[in-house]
């Protein structure tokens, strides 16, 4: 006879029960929370995948495997040389006095890889810059002094304003001037993208961090910055006769003549916040009296083309900081991180899946590349 003690024991249902509730429950939280974030339970809360959809449809077309904005750019690459000159206000390696290599993008606003240089009013800069202690930082700046408006709410209304009427191609005036009353902080904005002069190269213009963030030193005390890429290339201003008769590429065409002569820089200018100054508001300027401190130098060496060089990859989510360095709790910050993120998602989706466009196309304006 088999001996009745070595069998094993017959699982006991009043035992086992709170344990599948347990694991049921942690598995509807789980997919609760998924599609709270997703906007599924709340339909008209204002989610990343609702704001990068708005963008999808303000641009009129979907350039599988671009970004979903600032889609036209080239891959860069070089170095930040710090002075030392930041120690006092980061505890970030970069202000060392070493040079910390980077992979960077230089870019123009809209949606479409084929644009036109000479019709975008706003150009940017990105760079990853990866220290020699293992961290990493990623920054994202553009042409404009200041944001065009001051909550995430009003940035994604600006979006559905800015959308092209199916019928004529462009988006409503009404729409737009409705918008505009709604928001009258976005009357700078107006103003600077109608008088500011346009600089004639990607070379000597200014990129700003615009939003706020938060500098901690090795002494623990914190300054709340915000940070420009001023070119030491000479300014020089384009009228709107040249704008009109110039190339659809002229910023790539004119940054490799450039880089073909050497290198090209940009002062890091930090300047620093007084009590009252307006942190989480990124639509309002600081006052120009205000502390400027030169920390260092970008130098950019090289240039690629997006579509095979290492920036294609990259998500400049200006929140991925190194020790030292932190976010403001500016709303807006947030956001962008949020959406830069979705739209990463998908621009790798369409790239893995093979529903990549093609780099010349039909979409593409004569002479126009990527």
């Amino acid at each position: 006879m088999p001996d009745l003690e070595s069998r094993p024991a017959s699982p006991n249902p009043r035992r086992a029960w709170p344990a599948l509730l347990g694991i049921t429950l942690i598995v509807a939280a789980a997919a609760l929370a998924f599609a709270w974030v997703a906007g599924w339970l709340t339909p008209s809360r204002l989610t990343p995948q609702r704001f990068t959809n708005a963008i999808e449809t303000s641009n009129g077309h979907i350039y599988r495997g671009f970004r979903r904005a600032h889609a036209k750019g080239v891959c860069v690459a070089g170095y930040f040389e710090g002075n030392g000159q930041g120690v006092t206000l980061s505890s970030a390696r970069i202000f060392a006095p070493v040079r910390t290599p980077f992979v960077g993008r230089l870019s123009v606003g809209g949606g479409s890889p084929y644009g036109l240089d000479s019709k975008a009013r706003v150009r940017s800069m990105a760079l990853e810059l990866n220290s020699d202690d293992g961290q990493q930082w990623r920054m994202a700046m553009n042409s404009f002094p200041f944001f065009g408006v001051a909550s995430v709410q009003a940035f994604y209304e600006q979006t559905v304003a800015n959308t092209p009427d199916p019928a004529t191609g462009q988006p409503d005036p009404v729409k737009q001037a409705a918008f505009a009353k709604a928001h009258p902080e976005f009357a700078r904005f107006a103003a600077w993208a109608k008088s500011a002069p346009w600089p004639t190269s990607w070379a000597n213009t200014t990129y700003n961090g615009v939003n706020t963030f938060r500098f901690i030193n090795r002494a623990g005390e914190q300054h709340d910055v915000r940070w420009s890429m001023q070119p030491q290339t000479a300014f020089a201003a384009m009228s709107s006769e040249q704008r009109e008769a110039a190339d659809g590429n002229f910023l790539s065409e004119d940054l490799d003549v450039r880089l073909a002569q050497g290198p090209m820089r940009w002062d890091m200018v930090v300047t620093v916040a007084k009590p009252g100054d307006p942190i989480v508001d990124p639509s309002q300027s600081w006052p120009e009296d205000r502390r400027h401190v030169i920390v260092g130098t970008v130098v950019i060496e090289s240039t690629t083309p997006q579509t095979t060089g290492a920036c294609r990859d990259i998500n400049y989510d200006p929140l991925v900081l190194p020790t030292g360095v932190e976010g403001s709790g500016d709303p807006v910050l947030a956001a962008r991180s949020a959406v830069y993120s979705v739209s990463f998602n998908r621009r790798e989706h369409d790239i893995a899946s093979g529903k990549a466009a093609s780099a010349t196309g039909p979409a593409a304006p004569q002479g126009a590349k990527p």
